[in-house]
């Protein structure tokens, strides 16, 4: 998934979700999933997202926040904590989150 923007980013935060997929439950991890993307979307402070996941349910995905508050106050939203324990639960063999600011970036399309 990718929000289909090409901004640039500098000086928004990133935070960066690398995970491994159990095989349980795809139907509930995808409707999860998209649920999280339309929350985090209403935001305040919310940037964009791209995600990526192989057939092997390995994935990343970054999201990129206005502050670092800002993404501190999406990692405490009570519905996102409760998808989060689920995913320990059942959805994610691992996972790990990097939160970094953005120096610089750059963007390519092919014309």
């Amino acid at each position: 998934m990718h929000d289909g923007t090409s901004v640039d980013r500098a000086g928004q935060v990133a935070v960066i979700f690398v995970s491994q997929r159990t095989a349980a439950d795809g139907a509930g991890y995808a409707a999860a999933a998209a649920a999280m993307d339309a929350l985090a979307a209403r935001q305040p402070g919310y940037r964009g997202v791209d995600s990526t996941r192989d057939a092997d349910g390995f994935g990343i995905t970054v999201s990129y926040w206005g502050s670092e508050a800002e993404a501190l106050a999406w990692r405490d939203h009570p519905e996102h904590a409760a998808i989060r324990a689920r995913g320990r639960a059942e959805w994610y063999e691992r996972y790990q989150v990097i939160v970094t600011r953005v120096e610089r970036g750059y963007a390519w399309t092919r014309p």
